[in-house]
């Protein structure tokens, strides 16, 4: 059940908490028993929703803060895409191991239900090149964590984290700090 609208909360304020939240689908058992999926595909078919939601994002940021979008495989490409086109900027992957055709730096994780390995191309930035980083969900914080560490390694330099839904109680955000973390929706 989504939270109800005297309840939602985000770093952009309750309306575009209220946005996010009443586009989500609650997804039970979903990818293994006990985990609680947050379906966004209904937010990413609502054309004016997302436009709203991408337009808050760079609202946020701000249009020259940043010159590239990485987005976390596989929902943060459909964010990171149309932020970058919003803004006329490039969109870099960050994908699964083994998915990348170049030499790429790779980064190893715990997720909240097993372990995965994310890959970012050696030359995906040049140096100080600034990044928005972007994904669907922030959980325990594994994935960003290990995405923001590929980005620097790679020669970026984090100009920013934003996510659709944050699981507040499962601690990403602490485990992201010192780094903010903007999330349209906390939960």
């Amino acid at each position: 059940m989504n939270p109800t609208e005297t309840e939602v909360r985000g770093d952009s304020g309750p309306d575009a908490a209220r946005l996010v939240s009443s586009r989500i689908l609650d997804v039970p058992d979903f990818p293994q028993p006990g985990v609680m999926f947050k379906d966004l595909m209904p937010l990413f078919a609502d054309g004016p929703a997302f436009r709203e939601v991408i337009d808050g994002i760079v609202r946020h940021h701000g249009r020259e803060a940043f010159d590239a979008v990485v987005g976390i495989e596989a929902r943060g490409f459909v964010v990171a895409a149309a932020i970058a086109y919003a803004t006329g900027v490039g969109v870099v992957p960050v994908r699964k191991a083994g998915k990348l055709p170049r030499p790429a730096y790779a980064a190893s994780y715990e997720l909240e239900y097993g372990e995965a390995t994310l890959e970012v191309h050696q030359d995906a930035f040049t140096a100080g090149h600034r990044v928005l980083v972007v994904d669907d969900v922030l959980a325990t914080g594994g994935t960003a964590a290990a995405t923001l560490d590929l980005v620097e390694r790679a020669g970026g330099t984090v100009a920013g984290f934003t996510v659709l839904v944050e699981l507040s109680f499962l601690g990403g955000r602490e485990r992201l700090a010192p780094r903010p973390v903007h999330a349209l929706l906390t939960v």
